[in-house]
């Protein structure tokens, strides 16, 4: 834009966001318990599970820290603050746009909490605790590698990983 962006009017910008390609953003949480098995959650909308977490309402100011949280709290009715970010994926998409996909450590839930669970039944039908192995067969697409990619990071202690479509980008 340069030089241009200073004669630019209000019309003329608007315009030019108009025109710039579009991303979408989610955000979820990986949250465990003392054994290190992963919580998921089976959505009612589509096959497969997932992790808590859903899209980020960046239309509004939120972040992707405040959509993890925000979604889980919904989801399952437990209001846990984002630990470190895990992972961050970029995922193409043949009938929408390129989706973000943001991972934060959920951390590790007792059995108090577990027991608080409370499903948001408009769109989950159950949640269930699974062993990093059983993650490929649970997690469809992108999501069983990204999670992955996010238990090795944080079993490292080393910063988020950077994926691209559930592998490490290159």
């Amino acid at each position: 834009m340069g030089v241009y962006a200073d004669r630019m009017t209000t019309t003329d910008y608007a315009t030019y966001i108009a025109g710039l390609p579009r991303v979408l953003a989610a955000a979820a949480m990986l949250l465990r318990d003392g054994a290190g098995r992963v919580l998921v959650v089976e959505p009612n909308y589509r096959d497969g599970w997932t992790l808590p977490g859903g899209t980020i309402e960046s239309d509004e100011g939120e972040t992707p820290r405040q959509a993890a949280r925000r979604e889980t709290r919904e989801e399952i009715g437990l209001d846990v603050a984002p630990g470190p970010l895990l992972a961050v994926d970029w995922v193409p998409g043949a009938a929408r746009p390129p989706l973000v996909a943001y991972v934060y450590d959920g951390g590790v839930l007792d059995d108090a909490a577990l027991g608080a669970i409370r499903l948001q039944e408009a769109e989950l039908l159950s949640w269930k605790l699974i062993t990093r192995e059983e993650v490929p067969a649970h997690l469809p697409g992108a999501l069983g590698p990204r999670v992955r990619a996010a238990l090795e990071a944080l079993d490292a202690g080393r910063g988020p990983a950077e994926l691209e479509n559930g592998l490490p980008a290159r």
